[in-house]
């Protein structure tokens, strides 16, 4: 993935033909920016978000991808194949290493870009990084960016970079804002389906509770497995607390250091298909699925405030509500304070960056 530096960088702009016979009932285009553009994540992501399995088979959208200076010959390839693929929803395509000129009147915004984490670096440096390009992602978006913009937080530490962006960006409301859990949520969902040995569409309610991190707690105590015409509780299904609570939590927890072991690279396709999934969720809902997203917490469930947390939520018009009303028991209550101390930690170690 390629990462941001702060300061502005020369711009590159180039647009790709706009729709030709634009059909009468077609939506106006909206602005959507992806950062990291160049990156291996955005290479999967903007095919799925131009073709419209983001916004919708009628919404056509106009690209806004922003990278680093050094990054922009690579983009320009990208921006000649966006083209290549004669996409009839692709209204236009602007590459660019400004931050202010990429989210400017965006409606979505995907923060893949990030620093990533290098041999030897210790949480508190890879804050520090992170800090700064989130900080100015932020300040941009406040300035210029739509103030009903979503914005889904992908380059890590997810969480925390949310938070910082959010909090420099004060014109735009804290809900606004959030990080993506929707990979580990995908993951669970997968695993539990091949335990059941089912299709993955009839696995439902899978929470993972708090950070992207190895501490996120996957919890299938509520999932559901539609099997012989009817949803059943997947626990009672699979009749195996000791897997529920062990190899599947763990599987799901490390699946990223299993990919990286197996592709000597991060998840890429799987890592853009969640933020697919989560943006597509958020803007045309979730009927009666739940999903996990992370967001600032309001401390339910015992959640530490004013962190992003994930948690299982509903969408109705465009608005996340966290699923209220659920038993936490002594195990779950052990494993979302642990990933909740985490989160709590992690800000205080952000705010202290921020203040230097």
């Amino acid at each position: 993935m390629s990462c941001f530096c702060c300061g502005t960088a020369p711009t590159v702009v180039e647009d790709i033909e706009p729709i030709v016979n634009k059909p009468a009932n077609m939506a106006t285009p909206i602005k959507v920016a992806v950062t990291g553009a160049a990156g291996q994540i955005a290479y999967s992501l903007l095919y799925q978000i131009a073709s419209g399995a983001v916004f919708g088979p009628e919404q056509p959208v106009h690209l806004h991808l922003l990278d680093i200076a050094p990054m922009m010959g690579v983009l320009n390839g990208v921006v000649m194949e966006l083209a290549d693929c004669a996409l009839p929803l692709l209204a236009g395509v602007l590459p660019t290493a400004n931050p202010e000129e990429a989210f400017k009147d965006v409606a979505a915004a995907f923060l893949v870009g990030s620093m990533p984490r290098k041999e030897g670096m210790e949480r508190k440096d890879l804050l520090s990084a992170n800090v700064r390009i989130f900080k100015e992602q932020g300040q941009a978006l406040d300035k210029v960016a739509r103030k009903d913009v979503k914005i889904l937080v992908v380059g890590n530490p997810a969480n925390t970079n949310a938070l910082i962006c959010s909090k420099y960006a004060p014109s735009i409301p804290k809900e606004n804002f959030t990080a993506m859990t929707r990979l580990d949520h995908n993951r669970a969902q997968a695993q539990l389906a091949a335990k059941l040995g089912v299709q993955v569409r009839d696995i439902k309610n899978v929470i993972i509770w708090g950070n992207h991190s190895s501490t996120q707690f996957p919890d299938a105590s509520n999932a559901l497995v539609y099997t012989g015409g009817v949803n059943k509780p997947v626990p009672a299904a699979i009749n195996d607390d000791e897997y529920l609570k062990t190899t599947f939590v763990s599987t799901v927890q490390k699946r990223g250091a299993a990919v990286i072991a197996a592709r000597k690279m991060s998840s890429a396709l799987s890592a853009a298909k969640a933020a697919s999934d989560h943006m597509r969720d958020w803007f045309l809902g979730t009927g009666d699925r739940w999903v996990s997203m992370g967001v600032v917490s309001d401390g339910s469930y015992g959640t530490p405030r004013d962190v992003v947390f994930s948690f299982p939520v509903t969408v109705t018009n465009g608005k996340w509500k966290i699923v209220e009303g659920l038993t936490i028991s002594d195990y779950a209550r052990q494993m979302l304070d642990t990933t909740g101390k985490e989160l709590a930690e992690e800000k205080q170690d952000a705010l202290d960056v921020c203040k230097d």
